[in-house]
């Protein structure tokens, strides 16, 4: 027999009970975001794979070993993207938008690609949610960036399950003086590093420090210190953020060993962590990249901006029971008809009603059915009220009204009136 089709591992369905959660999900960021002021860009998920090598860096675990790269039938080589930030930069780039120093406050969603093993929270195929920032140097952008997921928590109800990790990794200048400091000392501790850091110590030095291998972690105990080697110009800019922060009431630690895994960044970067989730602990991240446009063959223009595992804080608001009952609950009330000239009036009823009540979740039942049949339709759809329409109700021209998660009797309800019932029962309460 031939093997049965299904996914490709690490890329998943999500399927009709999910959906709800993501939507309301989706649906909560993008208003958060419309408040604010960001627009939407949507760019294509397959970009030329010189994009992200220019921009992540060819010595990145990324570009060595997780994108999907391949080549079309013209010979080039192209790559799913594995994160949105460079694709955002070359759409900036390409259609002029951030010429004449014109600022440009970007939101975009949608799959990202990286080859990893999978593992709850990690897949091959994941969602992301992501802010770019152009043409603002200041640290007051910084902070409205992490301002607004603050409120986002809030708005979800997780704000007590994550925290803030902040730091900041100067400029290219002094962040080259720092790696010469970094590689002295491991070089001189060389034994006591782990394969995959000794490896990065010529690649990627940075990258050692947020090694998870214990040995290491001791060795970095002693390390030097980023924080001694920042320039004038990003220690101010830091103090502007932490001040900025602070008379938000947002609470932060300073994580000195935070570098994230590309290498456009400089000055801020931050994570939002959770130990909710066991390994999986960041569910957003980012921070400043000044001078990747530049690097991409640009004018210099400033960049910050972060990313959010959609799948991670989904994971996350089941984890803490913080998905709300009527997302849970897709339909609101479920119509019952009994009867041809029954079927047909509770057609142009519901029709009457969704005219009304635009905002209603009304099912009306399909495929006809016993009385049994259609009320167990009916308690499966989740639906809080049950409509009843026979033959007997259709000569009076009302329909019955049933409770069917509560207390309550069956009542009969005047076609005229029963939008302005359901309204009070479902819409309003």
């Amino acid at each position: 027999m031939s093997k049965s089709l299904q996914a490709i591992r690490g890329m998943n369905d999500i399927l009709p009970e999910q959906t709800p959660l993501w939507r309301y999900f989706e649906g909560t960021v993008a208003r958060l975001l419309d408040n604010y002021g960001y627009k939407q860009i949507r760019m294509p998920i397959v970009e030329f794979t010189e994009l992200f090598k220019r921009s992540i860096g060819e010595v990145t675990d990324i570009v060595e070993k997780e994108m999907y790269t391949f080549e079309d039938r013209n010979g080039d080589s192209l790559t799913l993207r594995p994160e949105g930030t460079a694709a955002c930069v070359r759409a900036v780039l390409e259609h002029g938008l951030t010429g004449a120093g014109q600022p440009q406050k970007l939101w975009y969603i949608g799959p990202m690609f990286r080859h990893e093993r999978p593992q709850k929270g990690r897949y091959r195929q994941f969602h992301q949610i992501g802010l770019e920032v152009f043409n603002i140097d200041g640290p007051d952008i910084d902070a409205e960036l992490i301002v607004l997921t603050w409120r986002l928590w809030g708005l979800l109800g997780i704000r007590d399950a994550v925290k803030l990790e902040l730091n900041s990794l100067g400029t290219s200048e002094s962040r080259g003086r720092y790696k010469v400091a970094l590689v002295e000392y491991l070089s001189a501790h060389l034994d006591k590093l782990d394969e995959d850091s000794q490896r990065r110590l010529k690649t990627n030095p940075l990258r050692v420090l947020d090694t998870k291998n214990a040995d290491t972690q001791a060795v970095l105990i002693n390390a030097p210190k980023m924080a001694d080697y920042l320039d004038d110009e990003s220690r101010i800019h830091f103090e502007g953020l932490k001040a900025r922060l602070e008379a938000a009431g947002i609470p932060f630690v300073i994580n000195t060993k935070l570098v994230r895994g590309l290498d456009y960044y400089s000055k801020t970067v931050f994570e939002w962590v959770t130990d909710k989730l066991g390994a999986q602990g960041t569910v957003c991240a980012g921070g400043r990249y000044d001078g990747l446009v530049e690097q991409m063959g640009g004018k210099p223009t400033t960049g910050v901006g972060f990313a959010m595992g959609i799948e991670r804080l989904i994971l996350l608001l089941e984890t803490l029971e913080q998905v709300p009952e009527e997302i849970a609950r897709q339909v609101d009330v479920y119509l019952c008809a009994f009867g041809e000239a029954a079927e047909l009036a509770a057609l142009a009823l519901s029709e009457k009603v969704r005219d009304q009540l635009p905002n209603l979740r009304l099912q009306v039942n399909a495929g006809a059915g016993s009385f049994k049949s259609q009320f167990k339709k009916a308690d499966k759809s989740g639906a809080l009220y049950a409509l009843i329409l026979g033959e007997d109700e259709l000569a009076q021209q009302v329909i019955g009204f049933k409770p069917l998660r509560g207390q309550g009797e069956q009542q009969n309800i005047a076609f005229d009136a029963l939008a302005a019932h359901l309204a009070t029962c479902v819409v309003q309460g």
